[in-house]
């Protein structure tokens, strides 16, 4: 393992070096102004100024000559060389007119000074964290867009349809079950965006309270029943007896975002298994298919807003579902894992501490 011994220095000694190296060459030049003085038989280097031109009072002059030129020298020296000290301050300054005009892709590569070479990096990682959040700002429109412009599509489509008056009585319930689906969808996703920008803008859960979770866990299958029960769907739980402190609402919320996934990608006749277990410092859920299960592309985005891997069933969900299921996690002090091999199905584990 090879160790960066690289000797960096700190901007203070930077700064102490910087100002010595001006007197240094002021103390030099000045010497050297001295002694051509000397040479030219005006200044007395050794024996100070000649009688003669004491009686006249040259030295007073000289010495104040000298003391011009040496302030002089190190002020031009000090200007000469701030433009070089101050080069890495200027790039910096220049990078950030380009964030505050929205070019996120400016990079900075500075070295040689510690405290430089942190703001450095730490500037690369700022504008790395905005491209990323312009990035997902600009996807989470452009998703947002599609499905809400796609049910709208819908229904002025079938409604249109309607104010045909030779539509016969079949066709004509047909168009009205489409309706209310695309506005039940509409309504759903409508719920699920304010439910997301409420629960990412919440830092402190207010209504905590004590409440037995295996209980709400099997409220919240019975509530799913119709979903499960219209795909044949074994639905098989086993749970230890937990009693949990937190938001019933939030955790309520988990539970039927897991179960719900879980029915939407398992096929017909298929079966899920549900565990909740005490494990000592908190609580585990497990929530396993035995459905069409994600590839690996698709479990990079599986928790993204709006990001739905199987296309062959978009219209069975918005893509909000797990992006909330994770932000509550989150907010519980939880996390949330997933396995799953395409074809084998997929299994989602929540771990909760005792309390929030």
């Amino acid at each position: 393992m090879k160790v960066n011994i690289k000797r960096r220095l700190g901007l203070t000694v930077s700064l102490v070096f910087f100002i010595f190296l001006v007197m240094l060459a002021a103390m030099l030049l000045s010497g050297l102004i001295v002694i051509i003085l000397h040479s030219v038989d005006i200044l007395d280097f050794w024996g100070g100024m000649r009688h003669d031109a004491i009686r006249r009072g040259v030295p007073v002059g000289w010495l104040f000559a000298v003391m011009t030129i040496s302030a002089i020298l190190g002020v031009s020296i000090a200007g000469f060389f701030s433009k070089i000290a101050l080069r890495p301050i200027r790039r910096i300054i220049a990078a950030t007119h380009k964030v505050a005009g929205g070019d996120f892709s400016v990079r900075l590569d500075i070295h040689g000074i510690h405290e430089l070479e942190e703001l450095s990096g730490s500037f690369n990682k700022m504008t790395h964290e905005l491209s990323a959040i312009e990035t997902l700002r600009s996807d989470f429109i452009n998703s947002f867009s599609h499905e809400f412009k796609t049910p709208i599509v819908s229904i002025r489509g079938f409604a249109r349809l309607l104010q045909d008056d030779s539509l016969d009585k079949a066709d004509r319930q047909e168009y009205l079950d489409i309706i209310v689906a695309e506005s039940e969808r509409l309504s759903s996703l409508s719920e699920n965006v304010l439910s997301l920008a409420n629960y990412e803008n919440l830092e402190i859960i207010a209504d905590i309270t004590e409440f037995r979770l295996d209980e709400q866990l099997r409220k919240a299958v019975i509530q799913m029943e119709s979903k499960w029960l219209n795909k044949n769907i074994d639905v098989d739980i086993d749970t230890d007896e937990v009693l949990y402190t937190g938001s019933a609402d939030l955790i309520q919320q988990v539970l039927l975002n897991l179960i719900d996934n879980a029915i939407k990608f398992t096929d017909p006749g298929g079966a899920i298994c549900i565990r909740l277990l005490n494990n000592g410092n908190g609580v585990n859920l497990h929530v396993k298919d035995n459905g069409i299960g994600m590839d690996d592309e698709t479990l990079k985005h599986i928790f993204d807003k709006f990001y739905q891997g199987e296309t062959s069933r978009t219209g069975e969900g918005n893509g909000l579902g797990l992006s909330i299921v994770k932000r509550i996690v989150e907010l519980c002090g939880g996390r949330i894992t997933v396995q799953s091999d395409r074809n084998e199905g997929s299994e989602f584990v929540v771990w909760l501490p005792d309390r929030v």
